[in-house]
């Protein structure tokens, strides 16, 4: 007797917020809500005779990150830093994240020379758990990396 397995879509099972890892100061990152990051290279469309465009120009690169820790993960972050040192004091680090998928293949994508912009508490009445978005100053991201 065999069993027919109906796939729902033609991706199986999706990549979701528990198949990743975010390694960052060379730890894995447990106290961690969200982590957003995306790059953008500028483009025009360059304008000659006609009413179409006969090229494309491009422009500057830019990549740009944030992540949102639990207090108690940032804590832990400045607990490793020397006394009267800031998050923003932290010299330049690299953020590896990586999505597990169902059949065990990993992708990794690496932000490059992060750095800390800020600092902060943001907590209010009724509040159970306190976190902080935290602005990440990057060179550039390299996608799908070994």
């Amino acid at each position: 007797m065999t069993t027919d397995t109906t796939i729902i879509n033609k991706f199986g099972t999706m990549t979701g917020w528990n198949d990743i890892t975010v390694n960052l100061l060379s730890r894995d990152v447990e106290g961690i809500l969200k982590i957003a990051y995306d790059d953008t290279v500028q483009k025009e469309n360059v304008p000659g005779a006609g009413m179409y465009p006969v090229g494309r120009s491009k422009g500057n690169y830019e990549a740009n990150a944030s992540i949102t820790l639990y207090k108690e993960e940032a804590d832990a972050i400045k607990a490793a830093l020397a006394t009267g040192s800031r998050l923003q004091d932290i010299l330049p680090f690299d953020i590896n994240v990586q999505y597990q998928k169902v059949d065990g293949s990993i992708v990794k994508d690496r932000i490059r020379n992060c750095e800390f912009t800020n600092d902060g508490v943001d907590v209010s009445n009724g509040d159970g758990t306190i976190s902080t978005e935290f602005t990440l100053i990057v060179s550039h991201i390299e996608w799908n990396v070994i």
